[in-house]
């Protein structure tokens, strides 16, 4: 029914999570972005920002042809609506979770991920940068920890697509050079959600498809981090 275009980065995991927590089924087409996948015409034409994940529903509600998703939020939104599950009906449940579905893709993703670029992938270390991005990494995992005070997942009661966009991103919390033990709802939280089942399901794919992760050589830096418009209008 849904055919998963992914690689083993957080965002692909967000899909992994909720796939694997509805038991809808799937089939993952790996899309090796260290080996320039992404810029393939066919995977293109599904995702033309030449990122993962994205989605085909070849089973759409209602019927028809196929659709086609793009970015990991609103492939999560998607299946929540698809699904009819991890995102609350009542207005004001949902726009919670939406909410904190929105902070993650708009603030804890990118500012990790530049947190992981300049501390780990840069290839000379930028003092400023780095001091730059772990702070506001520890000061997104701050206002997560006061999110969670007094609730067991993001929007309340109930696990949600919020969760599974954010845990990912938590999930390499020491390269962000972030210790849980500062955030002890944090830790409750993304100790709660590794222990799910499904989130090890998840998880175990990388085993499956990208056994091999370590040093990046230098066809994979080009590709991952040397894009620019040329890039674009070549693909």
């Amino acid at each position: 029914m849904i055919d998963l275009y992914y690689w083993t980065t957080p965002n692909g995991h967000k899909v992994t999570l909720f796939l694997e927590e509805t038991g809808l089924p799937y089939t993952v087409h790996p899309i090796n972005i260290g080996k320039g996948e992404q810029f393939q015409p066919e995977f293109l034409r599904i995702a033309p920002n030449n990122r993962i994940p994205a989605i085909v529903d070849t089973a759409p509600a209602g019927g028809g042809e196929p659709i086609s998703i793009f970015e990991s939020g609103a492939i999560l939104l998607y299946l929540a609506e698809k699904t009819g599950r991890f995102l609350p009906a009542d207005p004001r449940g949902r726009v919670d979770t939406l909410q904190w579905l929105f902070w993650q893709m708009g603030g804890l993703g990118p500012m990790a991920g530049q947190n992981h670029h300049f501390t780990q992938y840069a290839p000379e270390p930028i003092p400023y940068a780095i001091d730059r991005y772990v702070k506001e990494t520890a000061r997104l995992y701050a206002v997560l920890d006061r999110r969670l005070a007094d609730r067991p997942f993001i929007a309340g009661a109930d696990y949600s697509i919020a969760d599974m966009a954010c845990y990912p991103w938590v999930v390499p919390h020491d390269k962000q050079r972030q210790n849980l033990a500062d955030f002890p709802n944090v830790r409750r939280w993304f100790d709660a959600i590794a222990a799910r089942p499904a989130t090890q399901r998840a998880y175990a794919l990388v085993a499956q498809i990208n056994p091999a992760q370590g040093t990046l050589s230098s066809e994979a830096r080009k590709n991952l981090f040397g894009q620019d418009a040329a890039t674009v209008a070549r693909s």
